[in-house]
């Protein structure tokens, strides 16, 4: 594995955080490289490294379906941003709240502490339409090895 990520040793389930015992992704999803690139295994290693972590999860949390709907309103806000740069500033709290929707979805039990840390690291990398794309596409890239991997 990269040394850009905390390591998940041994096969046990994700980090926890002991104050509250919520499950993390485990590592720090590296979205650019030092030159401002993006990181050549977004797309491929990180984003199934993540998917294995956020499959890894009771059998009634985490389901595509439910996972489906924040990548289905990322790519909506990525669309506006596109077609409406000079709105981005507009449309950037929109896209941040996505994080309270993790967190209520988590509250409801329909996602776990792993989602929640995917979701937040995510829009928290989020600062221009760029940036908007590139969390889109490594939302994609996450789904197509998730469907593999939890084969709800």
């Amino acid at each position: 594995m990269a040394d850009h990520h905390r390591q998940n040793r041994g096969g046990h389930r994700p980090q926890q955080n002991n104050r509250n015992q919520r499950r993390t992704l485990g590592f720090t999803i590296r979205f650019r490289n030092g030159e401002g690139k993006i990181d050549t295994d977004l797309f491929d290693k990180t984003a199934k490294e993540a998917a294995k972590t956020v499959s890894d999860c009771r059998r009634e949390q985490n389901k595509s379906t439910q996972l489906r709907r924040f990548y289905d309103e990322l790519v909506m806000w990525e669309e506006k941003a596109r077609q409406n740069q000079d709105e981005f500033d507009e449309y950037l709290p929109f896209v941040r709240m996505l994080k309270a929707k993790a967190a209520y979805a988590e509250g409801r039990k329909l996602v776990d502490g792993a989602f929640v840390d995917l979701m937040e690291q995510t829009i928290d990398f989020v600062k221009s339409t760029d940036d908007l794309r590139v969390a889109k596409l490594f939302f994609e890239a996450f789904l197509g090895f998730y469907k593999l991997e939890k084969g709800d």
